[in-house]
């Protein structure tokens, strides 16, 4: 649902608004910057005053979905539970993300970028956060020793397989399966 005639919403927001319904209309790979600009109701200048092709629109798409679902999903207390919850709720999210889900099955090239090349924005972001739940945590003694960005880095990769990896496994594990199988697996990688 598109949240881009909002009078609050600025041209930026305007423009990934119309790149997430372009990818929903049309799949990743027909996304054009035309496209993108007439449906947010601006110029294609004005696009490419932001960013340089519709590759780097969606990227940026990608990041303010991730980062959204991360801001919508806050830490609900310290330690290992809680942050084992907080994981867990967003990589729920992230699956029942039409945009998010559509760039990983049907863009594979664009994915994996991040899957196998390089960090994303997003991905630092959720690093960042997921780093200091764990500091938090071992302070309190519910994690064990460790750097904290080395076992969030983990905890990522942990994730980030779940989500890519669910519809292979969808026969044996449903959603609410899978959720509780990615805790079990986190709780055991962060566990004293």
């Amino acid at each position: 649902m598109s949240t881009r005639n909002s009078d609050s919403a600025t041209i930026e927001d305007r423009i990934l608004d119309a790149a997430a319904d372009c990818v929903l209309a049309f799949g990743v790979d027909r996304v054009m910057l035309a496209e993108i600009a007439r449906r947010a109701g601006v110029s294609r200048p004005t696009v490419y005053r932001r960013w340089p092709d519709t590759r780097a629109v969606l990227a940026a798409l990608l990041t303010r979905r991730i980062v959204g679902v991360l801001d919508a999903a806050p830490s609900r207390g310290v330690g290992r539970a809680a942050l084992v919850e907080r994981i867990v709720t967003i990589a729920e999210r992230l699956r029942a993300d039409e945009v998010v889900m559509s760039v990983l099955r049907k863009a594979p090239d664009l994915a994996m970028v991040y899957i196998a090349e390089r960090m994303g924005t997003s991905q630092q972001i959720l690093l960042d956060a997921v780093a200091a739940d764990i500091k938090l945590a071992q302070e309190q003694g519910s994690v064990r020793p460790g750097e904290p960005r080395r076992l969030a880095a983990m905890c990522l990769l942990i994730t980030q397989s779940a989500i890519q990896s669910a519809q292979i496994v969808a026969p044996m594990l449903d959603a609410d399966e899978l959720a509780v199988e990615l805790a079990h697996s986190l709780n055991g990688y962060l566990r004293p």
